[in-house]
This record gives C-alpha cells, sequence and structure tokens, in this order.
C-alpha cells in the first residue's frame, strides 16, 4: 500500500495561499507547501513502504466492526470518544499517531520514548511538554489536545493536504470542500478510504488486532456513505446538542485560528463565517439521512444533556444499540465516570451576535430537531449588548 497525497487539493491550497494578501502569512504558507508538506510525505511514502516488509503479520490484520463518533462540533462526541475508549477493547489514535501514520514510525516513537525514560531521565518529554504548552495552550479551554490524547481521525490525512484541518489555517472554505465526501466520484472516495483503512490496520497492529477501531470526526458527518462502503460492519454513535450553544462556539474556535496567524480580510471571513453557518445544518441533518437508507447499520443517538447528567446511563444505551457486551471492566469505568459526573463548565464564551447569526435562523433549519430533542424548552440565550 503507498502513502496517499491528494495532489489536485495540494496544488489548489497553493494557488490560494499564493493570493494572500499579508507577505508574511504568505510567505509562511509557500514555505509550509512547497517545503515542509512534500518533504513530510515523501519520509511518510518511505516508512508507509517498508511496513509491509518489517512488519509481515500487518498483512493478516483486519478491521471488523469499527464505531464512529460524529455530531456537530462541540456537541460532546469528544466526551463520548473518551469514555469509550475507557474501555480496553476499543483502540483509537492518539495525536502523535495521526501524524505519524506510519507502524514503522510508531515503533520508533515508542523505542525513543523508552530510551528517553530510561537513558535520558525524560530530557525529551519536558521538551515536549513545553512545546505542547506552546502550540495548544491558547485553545485549550476550548478543545484539550495533546501529544497522547486521543484526536480526531481526519488528521491523519493533513500531511496529505486530504484533512479539514487545513481550514484552520485559513478561510478558505468557499474554494475548498473537505465535507462532502459522499458526493465525490467513486474513485475518489475509494482511494481516499483505502489509505484510512491502512492507517486503522496499522494502528490495530500497535493497540491489538482483536480491538475495536473507535473514531471520533465532526466533519465526517458529510462521508457516512463512504464509510459505510469501506467499512460494511460498521457502526455510528451520532450526538445531538442544542445549535444555539454548538453553532458560536465553533465559530469561535474557527476564528481564533484564522486570527492567529496574522491580520484577516473581514469580508472573506464572514463569507468562510456564512459557509461554515450551512454546513453546521448539514451536519445535523445529513448523518441520519443517509443512515435511513442503510437500516442494518447499528446506531446509537446520544442527547448531550444526557451523557454530561447520567454518562454510565448513557453508555450503557449506547453498548446496547452498538450491539457490544457491557465486561465487568467497562461497567467498572462507567461507574467511576458516572459518580464524578456534574454539569459541562467551560470559560469558553460565545454568543451568535458577534457572528452575525439569528436564532430564528438557526430553528427554522433545524425546527424537527428542536421539536424532537426538546430545545424549546431552554430558551435562547440574551442577545449581547453592544458597548
Amino acid at each position: 500500500m503507498l502513502y496517499y497525497f491528494d495532489f489536485r487539493t495540494w496544488l489548489t491550497l497553493i494557488r490560494l495561499a499564493s493570493r494572500e494578501p499579508n507577505p508574511r502569512q504568505r510567505r509562511g504558507l509557500m514555505k509550509l507547501l512547497l517545503l515542509i508538506v512534500p518533504a513530510r510525505a515523501l519520509v511518510h511514502t518511505v516508512f508507509f513502504f517498508l511496513d509491509g516488509i518489517l512488519f509481515p503479520g500487518l498483512w493478516r490484520v483486519k478491521v471488523k466492526a469499527p464505531v464512529f463518533v460524529i455530531g456537530h462540533a462541540r456537541s460532546g462526541t469528544t466526551l463520548a470518544h473518551r469514555l469509550l475508549c475507557g474501555d480496553e477493547r476499543f483502540s483509537t489514535f492518539r495525536y502523535f499517531e495521526l501524524i505519524l501514520p506510519s507502524l514503522t514510525e510508531k515503533k520508533l516513537v515508542r523505542l525513543l520514548a523508552w530510551a528517553d525514560r530510561t537513558l535520558l531521565g525524560n530530557r525529551i518529554a519536558k521538551r515536549l511538554d513545553a512545546w505542547e504548552t506552546r502550540k495548544f495552550g491558547p485553545s485549550q479551554h476550548i478543545h484539550k489536545m495533546g501529544l497522547t490524547i486521543p484526536e480526531e481521525d481526519d488528521l491523519i490525512f493533513q500531511a496529505s493536504c486530504a484533512s479539514g484541518f487545513w481550514m484552520t489555517k485559513l478561510p478558505y472554505l468557499a474554494e475548498l470542500d473537505f465535507f462532502h465526501v459522499d458526493q465525490r466520484p467513486a474513485r475518489s472516495r475509494a482511494r481516499l478510504m483505502r489509505f484510512y483503512r491502512e492507517c486503522v490496520r496499522r494502528q490495530l497492529y500497535l493497540n491489538g488486532s482483536d480491538k475495536i477501531h473507535v473514531s471520533k470526526n465532526p466533519t465526517w458527518c458529510g462521508r457516512v456513505e463512504t464509510l459505510i462502503e469501506t467499512f460494511p460492519d460498521a457502526r455510528f454513535v451520532i450526538l445531538y446538542r442544542n445549535p444555539y450553544e454548538t453553532i458560536p462556539s465553533l465559530l469561535k474556535l474557527m476564528h481564533m485560528s484564522w486570527k492567529r496567524g496574522g491580520n484577516m480580510d473581514a469580508a472573506r471571513i464572514a463569507g468562510a463565517t456564512r459557509v461554515m453557518t450551512d454546513l453546521s445544518y448539514e451536519h445535523y441533518l445529513l448523518p441520519e439521512k443517509a443512515l435511513a437508507q442503510h437500516p442494518q447499520t447499528p446506531v446509537a443517538i446520544i442527547d448531550y444533556r444526557d451523557l454530561v447528567s447520567a454518562p454510565r446511563a448513557t453508555l450503557e444505551r449506547v453498548y446496547a444499540d452498538l450491539g457490544v457486551p457491557l465486561t465487568a471492566q467497562a461497567r467498572e469505568f462507567l461507574a467511576a465516570e458516572d459518580a464524578g459526573a456534574r454539569e459541562h463548565e467551560t470559560t469558553h464564551r460565545y454568543s451568535l451576535e458577534e457572528f452575525g447569526l439569528e436564532h430564528a435562523e438557526i430553528h427554522r433549519k433545524l425546527a424537527p430537531l428542536f421539536s424532537r430533542f426538546n430545545w424549546d424548552a431552554t430558551p435562547p440565550p440574551p442577545r449581547e449588548k453592544r458597548s
């Protein structure tokens, strides 16, 4: 299996980056796209090829009945994923394992970590801790990230220029579409997901070939059909939370990412905000629409309010819906989580007003879901006063 690289998107990113009005940002992006990205892809290609030679047992590993946790960003997908990962039967990617997709690379990192612990007194680990603070510190209050923390599988495509995480660099949403994978030509979908399946097989070889891969990706709401094509025995967990909370929270996070690299054109950010808002509606509506065409596919629905107030009972229903028996270890883990359950608290502050959005529009677009989940019982937050 060769390493996957999306040359078409890469060339489009170069073209868009070359038009950046901010000289410093333009130089940084061109350096990233013309030097760093190709170099990384070349290294990954070599190691990816070596995997099958150095680890012949990899060819016998199969991906069986994976679980995909999806839903609009900020709807509790991270929490649901973490609770599932507390079950020792599940396997997932950690952040560093996503940016190093080759099995050989992962093995080398583990060897280096052992040498650091036993021979170097954790010197490398301390430097990495400092790097994590600089890299992820500004947004940790919104979404906790770290090299050894499980993260979204979509990151596996970042070095291939096929990941939606490129949208955090600049607001190119009108020019690039990483969301509607189900609408792409069959050959394009197959090539993309064949690479993903190979990456999951490598992770299962590392974590245990008898384990169940569990993936959390809000942006994959637009590729449910493709996931079922790739994994006919796939299972899904869909999170739902009041969009008055999720949509502005996501927009706040995106605006922080866009502005971090330099001064952004207000009109372009406004346009990207509109595109992101429209995509938000599709995040809510597309998954169950696609799954309706596959009634044999196991699906578990989670109301965010239930997840944070009663995690054990909520996850017990998820296990039942997915057809996964609860083990004593899983019950013990969920019981501990239930004992510490509390309402979600955050210092992340946002409002629809600051993004030019109205509650009435969201309610109109998602009216059936408001009725289904009784979101109207919770009135929208008050409009912020402008000074």
